[in-house]
């Protein structure tokens, strides 16, 4: 077993948690037992994930998107209430981490999506590598959008929305961000990536692509965000005397 404290230390300084200005607490969120032998890691800590830790009996659920966002109602009561009461009657910490999470240059999100699937990083376009979220890189060698779009789904095992510029020719150069960040489009284009990827997508997408000239994915906000926490709980295991469980609860956006 190890200490939590220990846990939640060693991820914040990995991940270089007080660096970033978020929208929500990186870290431990809610407290359990002290001592840490099992930690399972979702996506989202949501209820299925949470029956599934109980279930489980892990000490520890660690998680990309957790609780107290900024501007949500401050009151625990309703689906907020039965979530950390359940929480709290099993004993179980509540640790996320965010942007975090997105950034760091190993086993974030943005670098597990190029690991997974074969893209050649070249730098962050909003910062340093590990600190920014707007990745872009290389293919490994040129693809027309269809094909590319093929290989994300086959690898995140879900089917994305392809929105194609005006053009076509092979794509070499290429950016991504994922989860929410649709409106990294026009930075993506001005940086010169021939495609952008995200997790999701809004209206206004589709007009920017079409007439800024760059294709646009929306191949999921939960397809491409399952990669990083899987890859922080692995490292934890591999640190510590702990064991580690990914469970993925389905989410089709």
């Amino acid at each position: 077993m190890t200490h939590r404290d220990q846990i939640v230390a060693a991820c914040d300084h990995q991940l270089r948690a007080s660096t970033f200005k978020d929208f929500t607490i990186n870290g431990l969120q809610v407290a359990g037992c002290e001592q840490v032998k099992r930690v399972m890691s979702g996506v989202t800590a949501c209820q299925a994930l949470l029956d599934e830790a109980v279930a489980w009996q892990a000490d520890m659920v660690l998680v990309h998107h957790g609780y107290f966002w900024k501007n949500e109602p401050v009151a625990i009561t309703g689906m907020k209430h039965r979530r950390i009461k359940t929480l709290m009657d099993h004993d179980i910490n509540l640790v996320a981490y965010h942007l975090p999470l997105d950034a760091h240059s190993e086993m974030g999100n943005n670098a597990e999506l190029a690991r997974r699937l074969g893209w050649k990083v070249e730098g962050c376009l909003d910062g340093e590598l590990g600190a920014g979220l707007l990745w872009s890189g290389r293919l490994p060698q040129p693809q027309r959008i269809h094909a590319l779009a093929m290989q994300i789904a086959g690898t995140l095992q879900r089917t994305p929305m392809v929105i194609e510029a005006d053009n076509d020719s092979d794509i070499e150069r290429i950016a991504w961000c994922t989860g929410g960040a649709q409106d990294m489009i026009t930075a993506a284009f001005e940086a010169g990536a021939q495609a952008f990827v995200s997790g999701e997508i809004s209206e206004r997408t589709t007009h920017l692509a079409r007439e800024l000239g760059i294709h646009y994915i929306a191949a999921g906000h939960h397809a491409t965000e399952r990669y990083g926490v899987q890859a922080l709980g692995e490292w934890l295991a591999d640190e510590y005397a702990i064991e580690h469980r990914f469970v993925d609860i389905d989410n089709p956006a």
